[in-house]
């Protein structure tokens, strides 16, 4: 049986169904308030031996699977049947479970990991991709996690180079366009540099994916953080904007400030109005807005600008109009994974009474706070 090959701790959402290969281990910033990943680890390059050993494995796994998927009379086909063998049979290695979950997909991409491959040296991360390449020809899409300020020490050859030499797409957190938010955190970049960032990727013919984070400039930055997102983004156009809202649990160093009041979280109405200030100011550009997470409130907030933008807007106003108890039980409900829509509210009456009756017993034993209570820590164990 193959060798396990090494595996980092995260992925976008988006990339769920994908190969992942860790090309770099942890963050080279990791000082970002609002982060839960990666803290008290040290970041280190892989040498590119690593990586292609690694890879080997990841083909010789692939190579196993289809071989077992034989051996079951399933002609190579990585169907229910060989997923079942492989998953009940603690013999088998994460790495090759991983592989064969992959195979089973069927959509064929890859994510490099941890947070920020942009920092290897370009003739390196290439020589990495042409090999990817190489070994696994059936993959149709390679991604990466990238880090705006790492971005723009690269020239346009070399993002060119590297798109050339198989990079498809580049995740940004960008989080926010406002300065006064991004030192706040301590992202350590500026709106301009996003800017001359993601212009670049953009340029080198690379998908771009930039990630926003609403509630990150809490009450008091709320406005700025919201149209100074919007122009920067107005600024780039990238093929994906990607919302993922603030949590703050105990393990994140912004929990500090909550804690002493210097920061004050943006509660789910806020945070509606927030978002929609922030689409209202998305202008000239044709991104695809996504809110592909569950700790976004109003998951419909997505579509291609400019055609879909009123539509993502009457999705926060139907929010915002509906009444106070029919606000709580959709939160309770989106919170706890049974509501993906405000139209859920009247498509299953059975769950709506059993939230409703969830609902009225907290407050009757706790009050107000105790369902806020509630719900927070049903949305900070997604992180």
């Amino acid at each position: 049986m193959a060798v396990g090959f090494e595996q980092g701790p995260i992925r976008p959402p988006s990339e769920a169904k994908s190969l992942l290969l860790r090309l770099t281990r942890n963050c080279p910033w990791n000082q970002c308030l609002f982060c839960p990943v990666y803290k008290k680890q040290k970041f280190s390059l892989r040498t590119v031996e690593e990586i292609k050993e690694d890879i080997q494995k990841a083909r010789d796994i692939a190579d196993d699977v289809k071989a077992l998927s034989w051996r079951l009379g399933r002609s190579g086909v990585v169907d229910q049947e060989v997923i079942r063998h492989i998953f009940s049979d603690s013999a088998y290695s994460e790495s090759f479970k991983s592989v064969a979950a992959w195979l089973y997909y069927g959509e064929g991409s890859c994510f490099l990991q941890d947070a920020d491959n942009m920092v290897m040296k370009t003739r390196d991360l290439v020589e990495v991709l042409r090999f990817l390449r190489e070994k696994f020809p059936e993959i149709t899409r390679v991604t990466t996690y990238g880090r705006s300020r790492t971005i723009v020490r690269k020239s346009v050859e070399s993002m060119k180079e590297i798109h050339e030499a198989g990079l498809d797409r580049i995740h940004i957190g960008m989080e926010s366009g406002c300065d006064t938010v991004l030192k706040m955190v301590k992202k350590g970049v500026t709106g301009k540099q996003h800017i001359e960032a993601g212009r670049k990727v953009m340029e080198a013919g690379i998908e771009l994916s930039e990630y926003i984070m609403p509630g990150l400039g809490g009450q008091a930055l709320w406005k700025e953080h919201a149209v100074d997102s919007a122009r920067v983004l107005n600024a780039i156009n990238p093929h994906f904007i990607r919302l993922r809202s603030l949590r703050v649990p105990d393990r994140v160093p912004l929990h500090a400030k909550l804690k002493d009041g210097s920061f004050l979280m943006q509660t789910d109405d806020m945070l509606a109005e927030e978002i929609k200030l922030f689409i209202e100011h998305l202008e000239g550009i044709t991104s695809t807005v996504t809110s592909d997470h569950i700790m976004n409130l109003l998951e419909e907030v997505s579509g291609t600008l400019p055609g879909d933008k009123e539509k993502m807007l009457r999705v926060i106003e139907k929010y915002q109009a509906l009444p106070d108890t029919e606000r709580l039980i959709y939160r309770v409900g989106r919170r706890g994974g049974a509501y993906a829509s405000t139209d859920d509210l009247e498509r299953d009456p059975v769950t709506y009474g059993k939230i409703k009756n969830l609902v009225d017993d907290i407050v009757e034993r706790e009050g107000m706070e105790g369902v806020e209570r509630f719900i927070t820590e049903m949305v900070d164990r997604y992180i």
